[in-house]
């Protein structure tokens, strides 16, 4: 399962690019020194799926590098986002609904 939402993020990833939401030190001083890796920004989707990936990897190492890439908000939002999104994208692929996937990823019983 985890395969399939690392595939799903990769995908999702790739279709918003690099653009996006800026780091909180460039909002502030303007700089852009935050939020880089190998020089270039990341945006809040990049960010949300290699913070989840790494989660699920249990890489430490990952998981820092990735929140160093936007604000705790803005990662935060990402997060929320890319749940919502593959929720939504293993219920039409089980032809269930989101609450009925959500929670059985989550070893809920069924509502």
């Amino acid at each position: 399962m985890f395969s399939r939402l690392r595939t799903f993020f990769s995908s999702f990833t790739s279709l918003f690019g690099s653009g996006g939401s800026r780091s909180a030190s460039e909002r502030e001083d303007g700089t852009g020194s935050a939020g880089r890796h190998s020089g270039r920004q990341h945006n809040i989707f990049e960010a949300a799926a290699a913070y989840v990936a790494a989660c699920a990897d249990d890489d430490q190492e990952a998981i820092d590098e990735a929140e160093g890439w936007v604000s705790p908000e803005a990662l935060s939002f990402g997060v929320s986002e890319l749940a919502c999104r593959a929720v939504i994208a293993l219920a039409r692929e089980r032809d269930e609904s989101p609450q009925t996937v959500a929670r059985g990823l989550l070893g809920l019983p069924a509502a």
